[in-house]
C-alpha cells in the first residue's frame, strides 16, 4: 500500500471574482494592513490601468506610494531600488499590479528586504522562505501565475542569468484575480501568456514531482485554456473566455508552485536572458520540440494531456494522443503568430554561441531534472539546435 507525502502551499486568500480589484482595501483589512507599497511598471501608470487599484485605496482612505520603474524580465538592480524605496518608508505590505514582471519584482523585494546581501544569494536551490512584508498579487494578465506561486525569477544582470528564486517568501499572502483587468491586454501579450499558463500546467502534469492535487489543478486548467486560449486571442473582450483563461492561469500557477516546472522552463529561461525573448514567447518557441522529446518518459500523461487540451479524443491510444499532442502545439503556435527565434530577431550565430552555456545553466536551475526524460547537457544544446532548425523548416 502506497502513501502520498506531499506538502501544498497556497495563498491564505484567493478573491477570483469580475471587479475583485476593487476589494482590495476590504483584503488588506482582513490581514490589518494598511500601508500599502503598490509596484508596477510604467506602462500600467502611463495608461492609467494602475488606477484600478490606486482608486479603490483611495476611496477607502488609505494613503498610496508607487514603485513603477520595474522592467519586463525582473534585474536584480531594480530590486534593489524598490528595496531602496521599501527600507525609506514606513510600508507594511507589498501590491504587485501588473504582469508577471511587476508581481515577481514585489516578491523579490520581500526577500531581498528581509535577508540583505545580493538577489543571487536568494537562488535555487537556497530556500527563500522569509520575507520582510507580505504581498498581495493582482495579476493583469492571464499567464505567469505569479499571484499564488512560491517562486520569482531574477536576472542577475552581472552575469547575464536568469535566477530562479524559490521559497514561501516568494508566496503572495493574498491575491485578487480580476479577468476584467485582461480585456485591454493586446494579442501578442495574450498569446505569449497563455502559452506560458499552458506550459505551466502540461509541465506540472509531467512533473516528477505531480501529485494528486497538482494533478487536479493541472488537468482543470490544461481543459480551460485549451478550449479558449484561440478565442482570448482573436476577441480581447470575450469575457467568457478571459474569464477562462484567467481561471485557468491561476489554477495552472497552484499546480506547479506545487509540483514543479520541468525542461522547457529550464531551457527558457537563458532564451530570455540572453536574448532579451519574453518569457511566455520563448516557452512557446521550445514547448513543441521539447514535448516531443519527453513523451516517452510518460507517454500517458502527455497523452490525457492531449485530450485534455484537445488535441485527442477519448478514442485515441496513448501513442496516438502523445503524437497529436506535438503536432497540436505546432500547429497552435502557428495560429497564434509565434514568431522563429530567427524571426524575432536573433543571429544564428549568436545562437549557436550561447547554447553550451544556456545549457549549463539550464540544468544549474533544477528544473530539467524535474522532466520525465531528464536530458545530458550535450542533449540540451542538441535540443536548442533542434529547435532552430525546427522553427526554420516550419517557417
Amino acid at each position: 500500500m502506497s502513501t502520498i507525502t506531499l506538502n501544498f502551499a497556497s495563498p491564505r486568500l484567493l478573491v477570483v471574482a469580475a471587479g475583485a480589484v476593487k476589494q482590495i482595501a476590504d483584503v488588506m483589512g482582513k490581514f490589518g494592513l494598511s500601508r500599502p507599497l503598490v509596484v508596477t511598471d510604467p506602462f500600467m501608470v502611463g495608461s492609467g490601468h494602475v488606477r484600478h487599484c490606486l482608486d479603490a485605496l483611495t476611496a477607502a482612505g488609505i494613503a498610496v506610494s508607487v514603485f513603477s520603474d520595474t522592467v519586463p524580465d525582473p534585474t536584480d538592480t531594480v530590486v534593489e531600488a524598490g528595496v531602496a524605496i521599501l527600507n525609506r518608508g514606513n510600508f507594511d505590505c507589498l501590491i504587485g499590479f501588473g504582469g508577471g514582471s511587476p508581481i515577481d519584482t514585489a516578491k523579490a523585494m520581500a526577500i531581498l528586504a528581509a535577508g540583505g546581501g545580493k538577489m543571487r544569494d536568494y537562488k535555487a536551490p537556497f530556500a527563500a522562505d522569509q520575507g520582510k512584508l507580505p504581498v498581495i498579487a493582482i495579476p493583469t494578465t492571464a499567464g505567469t501565475g505569479s499571484e499564488c506561486t512560491r517562486f520569482t525569477v531574477i536576472t542577475d544582470t552581472e552575469r547575464d542569468e536568469k535566477m530562479l528564486i524559490a521559497g514561501l517568501g516568494a508566496l503572495p499572502l493574498a491575491a485578487l484575480v480580476d479577468y476584467e483587468l485582461t480585456f485591454s491586454v493586446p494579442p501578442r501579450t495574450t498569446a505569449d501568456t497563455g502559452v506560458d499558463s499552458l506550459t505551466h500546467a502540461l509541465e506540472a502534469y509531467v512533473s516528477k514531482r505531480a501529485n494528486p492535487i497538482s494533478d487536479a489543478l493541472a488537468l482543470s486548467a490544461m481543459t480551460l485554456i485549451g478550449a479558449n486560449i484561440r478565442t482570448a486571442y482573436a476577441e480581447p473582450r470575450n469575457a467568457a473566455a478571459r474569464e477562462a483563461m484567467m481561471l485557468g492561469a491561476t489554477e495552472a500557477g497552484l499546480a506547479f508552485s506545487n509540483s514543479s516546472v520541468a525542461l522547457v522552463h529550464g531551457m527558457s529561461r537563458p532564451i530570455g536572458a540572453h536574448f532579451h525573448v519574453p518569457h511566455g514567447l520563448s516557452n512557446a518557441m521550445l514547448l513543441p520540440a521539447i514535448t516531443r522529446y519527453s513523451v516517452p518518459g510518460a507517454e500517458g500523461r502527455y497523452a490525457e494531456a492531449a485530450r485534455r487540451i484537445g488535441f485527442a479524443g477519448p478514442d485515441d491510444n496513448n501513442s496516438v494522443a502523445a503524437a497529436k499532442l506535438v503536432t497540436g502545439l505546432e500547429a497552435l503556435n502557428k495560429e497564434l503568430s509565434v514568431p522563429t527565434p530567427a524571426e524575432f530577431g536573433i543571429k544564428e550565430a549568436d545562437w549557436n554561441a550561447k547554447m553550451a552555456l544556456m545549457a549549463d545553466q539550464a540544468l544549474a536551475s533544477g528544473s530539467p531534472g524535474n522532466n520525465p526524460r531528464v536530458p545530458t547537457a550535450a542533449e540540451i544544446v542538441s535540443l536548442y539546435r533542434q529547435v532552430w532548425i525546427g522553427a526554420a523548416a516550419n517557417a
